[in-house]
């Protein structure tokens, strides 16, 4: 095939270098049917499932220690940003999906074959790394997970996360709407734990109403606008967005104007509820941070392991920690699911090669667990915390070559033809690029010079 040059496209004037190959996870490709007629509410229901795998990655054990450490040091007031961080994720989700439905490519895809070979390469590269970054975050949390549950130590722990694979596999070998249904049976589990657990804490739902209203603290206390730069910074991750670009498509839709036009209707009303509802769980580990720790004095919990113990003392109840570290584990299986697919679709889509799922999960889980293990043994508990710090950094460094192309894909007409987002959107998503992509900066120096 010849190569073209940056300004040329196939000659049909599509906008695309290359054309449009296989699926990824063609497996599950349009396994799932969207009924041609029928209500709104039918039709609304067969889409139902993509965002919360997505909403899955918004509340990582990452996203857990920014809300601790929020809630605790600053009570209720950052009940804002987090809702702010969630506006911006839901708009580039919705990108993601639009992308997936208008061009019957997923992200991963769209840049392969919009893109010369080694500027894909490049962005190929930076994906998988990123999924690895993913991964150990998983991993870590996971392992934390087990040890606060069962006592198992945190480097077993971790050699232990490798046996999900077998989960994984079995799920998929059922149907995609049976991970769908574990997925959300998880979250449901997580959602019930923390609602508990706020009960006990009592919160002050006055304050708590207020904190979702912006305050002029976030610009004057320069602490409290680290940590918001914090929740801000590590909301949209990565690999979310190749996820949901490539997870929409296991929907059978009709691929006529009407069909896409409705399948990105769908799928954007699907995503936005979910990730409100991801939404809750963040700001429900923030409420209790608050009500749990800030309101007794304790202003510095960060750690997961120290907010499990101090729960108990706080609230009078074994119960509470128990089910802090079942919602935690519960959180890492999720995102072992969801991980397993962004990493199918990125390799799928960028270079079209096609591993064996078990093979492809054992490659990306062993990077993982190598030095997650490795900082276990030697340093504990203290060095699972920096080295969750560190994939977070990785993850910053990789989030604007996801973003920066999905919001240009999603305007230009040439590519999305009628289905090219609305100047708003577009605007809009690019001011949100700029701003994720600026803090994640920020993000990085403070890091490098801390």
């Amino acid at each position: 095939m010849r190569v073209l040059d940056e300004t040329e496209d196939r000659g049909d004037g599509s906008g695309w270098r290359r054309e449009r190959g296989l699926p990824s996870m063609s497996e599950v490709h349009g396994s799932i049917a969207v009924a041609a007629s029928g209500t709104n509410w039918r039709k609304a229901a067969a889409f139902l499932g993509p965002g919360y795998l997505v909403a899955v990655g918004y509340m990582d054990p990452g996203n857990w220690a920014t809300s601790l450490a929020g809630g605790s040091s600053f009570g209720y007031a950052l009940l804002f940003v987090a809702l702010l961080s969630n506006i911006m994720a839901i708009i580039l989700q919705a990108l993601a999906a639009r992308l997936a439905v208008a061009t019957g490519r997923d992200l991963a895809q769209a840049c392969r074959d919009a893109y010369p070979a080694p500027v894909a390469f490049v962005l190929w590269i930076l994906a998988e790394i990123a999924i690895c970054a993913t991964d150990l975050a998983e991993v870590i949390g996971t392992a934390i997970g087990l040890n606060l549950l069962f006592g198992i130590p945190l480097e077993i722990g971790v050699i232990i996360t490798a046996l999900d694979v077998f989960l994984v596999l079995y799920l998929q070998t059922k149907g995609f709407r049976f991970v769908e249904a574990l997925v959300i049976t998880l979250l449901g589990v997580i959602a019930i734990s923390f609602l508990i657990q706020i009960l006990m804490a009592s919160p002050d739902w006055g304050a708590v109403i207020k904190g979702f209203a912006p305050t002029t603290d976030l610009v004057t206390n320069p602490n409290m606008l680290y940590l918001a730069l914090g929740i801000i910074g590590a909301t949209v991750m990565p690999h979310n967005l190749y996820l949901h670009s490539g997870i929409v498509q296991t929907r059978a839709y009709a691929t006529d104007d009407q069909g896409k036009r409705e399948a990105i209707r769908f799928a954007t009303i699907d995503s936005t509820v979910a990730l409100m509802f991801a939404l809750t769980i963040n700001a429900s580990i923030l409420i209790l941070a608050a009500s749990a720790f800030h309101a007794h004095g304790q202003h510095d919990v960060i750690e997961l392991d120290k907010a499990y113990a101090l729960l108990h003392p706080l609230l009078g109840s074994a119960l509470a920690p128990t089910l802090f570290a079942i919602a935690l584990l519960c959180c890492g299986l999720n995102s072992t699911v969801t991980a397993t697919m962004a990493g199918q679709i990125v390799m799928e889509g960028f270079i079209n090669i096609r591993l064996q799922p078990w093979l492809r999960r054992l490659i990306t889980r062993g990077i993982a667990i190598v030095p997650a293990a490795a900082v276990t043994i030697l340093y504990g508990a203290a060095g699972t915390g920096k080295l969750l710090i560190f994939s977070q950094v990785i993850l910053s460094l990789q989030l604007p070559f996801a973003v920066v192309p999905l919001v240009m894909f999603t305007a230009e007409r040439r590519k999305m033809g009628k289905f090219r987002s609305p100047r708003w959107l577009t605007v809009i998503a690019a001011v949100t690029a700029v701003i994720i992509i600026t803090l994640n900066l920020k993000l990085l120096y403070d890091v490098a010079m801390g």
